[in-house]
């Protein structure tokens, strides 16, 4: 029976037609395992996942472990980018009982949810020590039958440890995080630090966006040239590497190698929004060209290759596509974007073709596999062909021509609340700072699409949403504060008020929805479906956690508005970030950059003046390219009701004016935008 048929997820649509018969996530499913007393298999990916499209070709797909799967379990498929809470728990299980995790993540619990084995991919035959699938369904299936007791028990204690995990403050006020702690930061980023070809750690290399989002509002705030070097390094490296689309723009997930050369190549809709705006605040801080270009070619990429039809964005691209010539059943990870000295050869001539794999360093032993090379722009060796200016322009719009006739890898075009927030935001700044109308209307679009389509009467929004029709997934934490993230901004570039309402809305649930008495806060609503455990996550993943976007969001309303109950709500949160930044900071960087928006006040900017008038404009720019860590910035008329940053803001002599204020307490105002400028360093 095809359960998955009327989904709105495109990865549970991509199983519909296997011969495993998937329920989704439901309390039906669980009660067929109980009718049937047979365990439940649930298997969690999404759908730009390389192994997860590997394990289905190799297993679901097949016939034979198929039949096991549908004689021996009720087997559920979910989709974990709509139902993070449901990844998060199983998740928190297999990493504590195997030190890993990663998708598909492959669980088998009781009736009742309650897991007991664990693992992610599973080959179709044994090797390395990992046993095949069939071998897995095999023996958890014998176990079951064999040793039942053995396997509740086991089930039993588990979702007890599970259950048991509270993120806790005990007794008082949390301390907030101070100037010292933001140092212990630092050092530690320094020590973990790759001074040769940036980022943290070895290798695999993911994007610290987050964390360079942080060292930027440090340096913003101390001067520090140590954190800015890490962030101009790393910035310049990821740009120059294969991680970069050096043709169309836009970033893949991660590296495989720690030089940034060789990605893992699906491309992920929240690494973009954030990396887009990154690369603009680096530039707002430096006016580095490549900082400019890099984060405008993102920012182009996001709206040409993710924005759907109903205006909003798109989750991700895969890293697989169809081989040319192949045949229509051969895919291959990175095929799209993989080049050899012969292609380049044959699209651009041979003079071209070779000056084209110098400066790109394309080699003919290749650099990826195959004998084919990612696309870099690696320093140019002494003696290459110059390619530069025109001819540079060129040499990438016919490649990228070229490219385009290639069979494209798929899309999953499911639009997720929390992530299009983080794109708005992006779009917004990019359109500002560059003087791009049309990046602010695409921003104010996706904004749109998550009002008019996410967000319901009663001010509660759903995760997810497809062809424009809202899914039936509940948003979590982080829906809420990263849609509340970009409308704030996007507010702060246009000065429409209806932005900062809603945003207004959306913290009203997230106060009284998913805040514990003791200011810690939960990543599900308070009414939300019941798990083995309510998941509570304070630290940044991929993109940030829902506690440090909520708190954020929650600090800067504050700023707009004078509330002392989201001021306090947002320092409460905050006490989590002085417990873990000095000791992991790679993993609360979010959390990190609204300390230190905290810690400089944040600096609240009040812009008085005529619509169109040009003063008032000049001053709105100043203000929106300050670097003061996470300044709000309101613009408006003199008198503009709801915004009680700008109550009681008269003309400074007659022209538009600006104040600079800290818990509105103001210094004295100023009409030049250079002065401005100056007040905000």
């Amino acid at each position: 029976m095809n359960r998955l048929a009327d989904a709105t997820s495109p990865y549970l649509l991509q199983h519909a037609d296997n011969p495993v018969d998937w329920w989704p996530w439901s309390p039906e499913a669980f009660a067929e395992a109980r009718r049937r007393d047979v365990p439940v298999l649930l298997s969690v990916g999404y759908s730009s996942c390389h192994w997860c499209h590997v394990m289905a070709r190799e297993s679901f797909e097949d016939a034979e472990t198929a039949a096991l799967m549908n004689e021996y379990f009720v087997n559920i498929k979910v989709d974990r980018e709509e139902r993070p809470d449901v990844d998060a728990v199983y998740m928190e299980a297999v990493q504590a009982a195997t030190g890993q995790g990663g998708w598909p993540m492959t669980v088998f619990a009781t009736p009742t949810g309650e897991p007991f084995y664990f693992g992610t991919y599973f080959p179709p035959t044994a090797r390395h020590g990992v046993p095949s699938f069939q071998e897995v369904l095999e023996g958890v299936q014998a176990a079951w039958e064999e040793r039942r007791g053995e396997v509740d028990d086991t089930a039993g204690q588990i979702a007890r440890e599970l259950a048991g995990r509270r993120i806790k403050y005990g007794e008082g006020t949390p301390e907030l995080p101070g100037a010292a702690d933001m140092s212990a930061a630092l050092l530690g980023l320094t020590k973990e630090f790759d001074a040769m070809y940036g980022g943290f750690g070895g290798a695999p290399k993911f994007p610290p966006s987050m964390a360079l989002e942080f060292l930027l509002r440090h340096y913003a705030r101390t001067g520090s040239q140590g954190a800015l070097q890490m962030v101009q390094s790393t910035c310049d490296v990821m740009a120059r590497g294969g991680i970069y689309d050096q043709l169309g723009g836009g970033f893949s997930r991660y590296s495989v190698d720690a030089r940034w050369k060789v990605p893992h190549f699906e491309k992920m809709i929240f690494d973009n929004a954030l990396l887009c705006r990154l690369y603009a605040h680096l530039w707002r801080t430096t006016r580095a060209e490549s900082a400019r270009r890099v984060a405008l070619e993102t920012a182009d990429f996001l709206v040409r290759e993710l924005r759907t039809n109903e205006g909003g964005f798109a989750s991700a691209l895969d890293a697989d596509s169809a081989v040319p010539g192949a045949g229509d059943g051969h895919h291959k990870e990175g095929a799209f974007y993989a080049w050899t000295p012969e292609q380049l050869r044959e699209v651009l001539g041979e003079e071209d073709g070779a000056a084209a794999a110098a400066y790109f360093g394309v080699t003919e032993e290749g650099t990826f596999e195959e004998g084919a090379s990612v696309l870099q722009r690696p320093q140019r060796p002494v003696g290459a062909p110059e390619l530069e200016g025109e001819r540079l322009a060129s040499v990438r719009e016919r490649l990228y021509a070229a490219r385009e006739e290639r069979p494209r890898p798929g899309r999953d075009d499911k639009v997720v609340a929390a992530w299009n927030g983080l794109v708005v935001a992006a779009l917004a700044e990019v359109g500002a700072y560059f003087d791009r109308p049309d990046l602010i209307e695409a921003a104010t679009g996706a904004a749109d699409l998550l009002v008019g389509i996410h967000l319901d009467s009663r001010g509660r929004l759903a995760r997810t949403s497809r062809d424009g029709l809202a899914g039936e997934s509940v948003g979590v934490l982080e829906d809420y504060g990263s849609t509340a993230e970009g409308l704030l901004t996007l507010y702060a570039v246009t000065g429409e008020t209806p932005w900062l309402d809603l945003t207004g809305v959306l913290l009203e649930t997230v106060l009284q929805r998913f805040v514990a008495p003791d200011g810690t806060f939960y990543d599900t609503a308070d009414d939300a479906e019941e798990l083995i455990r309510r998941p509570q996550d304070p630290t940044d993943g991929a993109a940030p956690s829902g506690w440090s976007a909520a708190v954020g969001a929650l600090l800067a309303y504050a700023s707009y508005t004078g509330s002392s109950r989201h001021r306090e709500a947002a320092e409460r949160g905050l006490g989590m970030v002085k417990a873990l930044g000095p000791r992991a900071p790679r993993f609360v960087g979010w959390g990190l950059s609204v300390a230190e928006a905290a810690l400089d006040g944040p600096r609240e900017i009040a812009i008085v003046g005529p619509e169109g008038d040009p003063g008032r404009a000049a001053l709105h720019r100043a203000a929106l390219l300050s670097t003061a860590p996470g300044a709000a910035v309101a613009a408006g008329e003199v008198g503009t009701e709801g915004v009680p940053l700008l109550a009681d803001r008269p003309l400074v002599g007659g022209r538009a004016g600006a104040y600079v204020c800290r818990h509105f307490v103001c210094d004295a105002p100023t009409a030049e935008p250079a002065v401005l400028a100056g007040m905000l360093k």
